[in-house]
């Protein structure tokens, strides 16, 4: 089962710049690229600053979507 995100969608509502979220949590600009286009998953550690930073419950941030057979 993938694991979606909706940082991209949440990072662009609140009018945060890549940039400055990257500062802002001590990561590169290429993990939160990374991350966005679904080619990295957050270490939980991570996963759990990104809620904080954007104040979100984490349905809203990230969605466990099921394989159909």
């Amino acid at each position: 089962m993938p694991v979606i995100n909706h940082i991209r969608e949440i990072r662009l509502e609140k009018g945060i710049t890549q940039v400055k979220m990257a500062e802002d949590l001590q990561i590169t600009r290429q993990t939160i690229t990374a991350i966005e286009k679904h080619k990295y998953n957050p270490s939980l550690e991570l996963a759990l600053k990104l809620l904080n930073y954007f104040d979100v419950p984490i349905e809203e941030l990230f969605e466990l979507r099921s394989e159909r057979k």
